[in-house]
């Protein structure tokens, strides 16, 4: 299948050395997630850059979040803004963008520079994940409001900026956003350097539990004393009874304890779990409700928790596999391969998919070790996946596809 000439003007106004400027000028502004000075600057570039879109930018305030710090008690944590770009709110059919702006690299952290590796292979901090995602969906929505079915559709972006951090502060706005779109598109990297799209996600949780007991002697008077780390450890075992190959538990670490002559009588445990199916999401809070009620009376404790499930599980349905195959078909007629396969990582996607809108959530670039000093961008992918968004975009506003 050969692009017609409607498509061939369409993709022509993409310019890779634009979109390779841009990824690069983003990617040397530190934005680890507590990098707040970071955030803002680049923030008000990217408003900068959006700015040649139709519509109106909004920076939002983020969520309030909380977390437990190691002595048990909850203290606020702080975010960056998030930048919004609403066009054509009264469209009736609309389309959700997603992109973030943080990266996990902190601003003391020793990689902050960019290099070539080969003629097309560039390493640099954020650059797969996902400051080139962002520049496919500014230039993707250039491109498509130069051609005359811009007009049928409306859409908003959202770029946030907590997403490598699980976007707390971010899921209301996400929810929000994704209310009533036909379909999304989110620009994470894709999964393998080929062009490997995620498929099907399993979901993520995070919980603190904070374990209080009472203190004595552990010499004269350890009876008196209801030990915190003792009944840490036996809410350990019994998570690890509660795992099952539908949802992995990993208890991480425990805070707490005292001096060696002391009964101590605080703990906090942290664990992660990932369900792969809402009901194994559902089975485990079940089980962990029992698992605590029992700890708590069979060693006379107070356990009080915090999180949960902030990542919901991500099935494929029936609209969002045909959003798949869309990418797909418009992949071939770019004589670009696109296969997918699920993954146990988890995005901004998962939210999505929640609210029932069909996502595909790896359109970013190409690239890999994401994460990591090495993480590079495959830069020719650039202009290649910014020319799969524009068709699939143009597929979306000219026909009832999903």
């Amino acid at each position: 299948m050969k692009l017609d000439p409607q498509q061939e003007a369409l993709i022509a106004p993409i310019e890779q050395d634009a979109m390779l400027a841009h990824a690069c000028a983003w990617s040397a502004i530190n934005t680890g997630t507590a990098n707040l000075d970071g955030l803002a600057e680049l923030a008000g570039k990217l408003a900068d850059a959006f700015a040649a879109l139709p519509g109106e930018i909004e920076l939002v305030d983020p969520a309030p979040v909380t977390a437990i710090d190691p002595d048990g008690s909850e203290v606020e944590r702080r975010f960056g803004q998030h930048l919004v770009l609403r066009v054509r709110p009264e469209a009736e059919r609309r389309l959700l963008f997603t992109g973030h702006m943080d990266t996990v690299f902190p601003k003391d952290h020793p990689f902050q520079d960019q290099q070539w590796l080969d003629a097309d292979t560039l390493n640099g901090p954020g650059l797969a994940d996902m400051k080139g995602g962002i520049a496919v969906i500014l230039h993707t929505l250039m491109a498509f409001e130069a051609s005359e079915h811009a007009p049928r559709i409306g859409y908003d972006v959202l770029i946030n900026s907590d997403e490598e951090t699980g976007s707390l502060a971010s899921a209301p706005l996400i929810e929000q956003l994704a209310q009533g779109k036909y379909a999304a598109l989110t620009y994470e990297p894709s999964a393998l350097p080929d062009g490997t799209l995620a498929h099907a996600r399993g979901g993520s949780g995070n919980y603190s539990l904070t374990v209080t007991g009472k203190s004595a002697h552990a010499g004269r008077n350890p009876q008196d004393g209801r030990n915190a780390i003792v009944a840490a450890a036996a809410l350990v075992l019994g998570l690890k009874q509660l795992q099952s190959e539908e949802c992995p538990v990993n208890p991480a670490k425990i805070d707490g304890g005292a001096a060696n002559n002391v009964v101590p009588d605080h703990a906090v445990l942290r664990f992660n779990i990932r369900p792969k199916s809402p009901d194994a999401a559902a089975q485990f809070e079940a089980g962990l409700a029992t698992l605590t009620g029992d700890i708590q009376q069979s060693h006379e404790v107070s356990i009080h928790r915090h999180g949960g499930i902030t990542r919901p599980p991500k099935p494929v349905d029936r609209r969002a596999q045909k959003l798949f195959d869309l990418v797909r078909t418009c992949g071939a007629s770019l004589g670009q391969e696109i296969g997918w396969q699920s993954s146990g990582g988890v995005c901004d996607g998962n939210n999505i998919a929640a609210t029932g809108v069909p996502v595909v959530d790896t359109m970013g670039v190409r690239g890999g070790a994401i994460h990591s000093r090495d993480e590079f961008m495959i830069v020719s992918s650039l202009r290649e996946r910014a020319a799969l968004s524009a068709l699939v975009l143009h597929k979306l506003a000219s026909g009832d596809l999903l």
